[in-house]
């Protein structure tokens, strides 16, 4: 159900995906789940479900889950690994979802499969260059994707890039904003750069329906913005170091910083460090296990509903834009 229709924003991206705000949910992997999707989707914004690097059982799974409930939703993949494994796009595309969001890598061997079954090509690029060769390709939606994010990202802040892409379109495309929001702050500060509406990952991972583990959202909501790294120490320990510009933000822990700038020692140490690094994310021990997560956390504080976390977004950036407006 719509929130309030006195607090709608309409954008191209709402009119496009046929959602009533502006409010993406990032495709997390794992976390991003058929549950999450659809409550995203039933509060007026545009769940992705979290393909990630691709667990086809757990793919299957949940879009068995979205299959049952009728919602609209879109799937989002790390663009490598369906170079590894294309059946996991035939998968997603049997199901008929909205929209497909690439992420990594080149997204030009998969747009043609994507837009022949009608689904709009929503690609996430952190610089111009990569948004220009993702608008030429063929993409429907550039995410913008700040280095404020979780996960994996680069380099660019997110309030230079925004526009900066924005400009290089030159409204041919429009623009999403990722990377450090969590509230109406964020979204009316987006809308005035130039963007068409925002994805969030790290505010909905501390929401009710996320499917990260409840120790992972309760260190979301005690930590600050300066309690997260961006390194390539968990991809280590992962033994799935990505290529260079890329690195991944998480929380602080003890680990994180034992092995922080220690990285070649830490490689060789690698058999011991991975052996206990997986079996710290078995037990839900994030003392060495890594909660991935943005800067965002300094401004959560809570674990609501997703429902909730896009009432109070909406509402709080409309008020702002009325109030800036008049």
């Amino acid at each position: 159900m719509p929130i309030d229709p006195r607090t709608s924003i309409t954008t191209p991206v709402t009119q496009l995906l046929g959602i009533d705000y502006p409010i993406l949910l990032a495709p997390m992997d794992l976390v991003a789940d058929g549950r999450l999707v659809v409550a995203v989707d039933a509060a007026g914004g545009f769940g992705i479900l979290g393909g990630g690097y691709g667990e086809e059982n757990w793919l299957v799974r949940e879009l068995d889950v979205l299959d049952r409930s009728k919602a609209r939703f879109g799937v989002g993949f790390i663009t490598w690994s369906l170079a590894k494994q294309p059946r996991l796009l035939d998968l997603a595309l049997e199901r008929r979802p909205v929209a497909v969001m690439l992420s990594f890598g080149s997204p030009v061997p998969f747009i043609d499969r994507i837009k022949r079954t009608a689904a709009i090509v929503i690609c996430q690029v952190q610089s111009a260059a990569l948004a220009k060769e993702a608008a030429a390709a063929g993409a429907d939606i550039l995410v913008a994707q700040g280095t404020e994010a979780g996960g994996h990202g680069a380099a660019r802040g997110l309030v230079t890039l925004v526009p900066e892409i924005v400009d290089a379109l030159g409204g041919r495309k429009p623009v999403v904003a990722a990377g450090g929001i969590a509230d109406g702050r964020g979204l009316a500060a987006a809308l005035m750069l130039g963007a068409a509406g925002v994805l969030m990952g790290t505010r909905f991972y501390a929401s009710q329906e996320a499917a990260g583990p409840q120790g992972a959202k309760e260190r979301i909501c005690e930590a600050t913005g300066d309690d997260t790294l961006r390194s390539i120490v968990f991809d280590i320990f992962r033994r799935n170091v990505w290529p260079a510009p890329f690195t991944g933000r998480c929380l602080r822990n003890a680990h994180a910083d034992r092995w922080f700038g220690l990285e070649i020692e830490l490689m060789r140490h690698l058999d011991e460090e991975s052996a206990k690094y997986a079996a710290a994310r078995h037990a839900g021990d994030f003392d060495i296990a890594a909660v991935i997560a943005g800067e965002a956390v300094g401004l959560i504080h809570d674990i609501p509903s997703a429902h909730d976390v896009i009432e109070r977004v909406v509402r709080e950036a409309s008020a702002l834009l009325t109030r800036w407006s008049s």
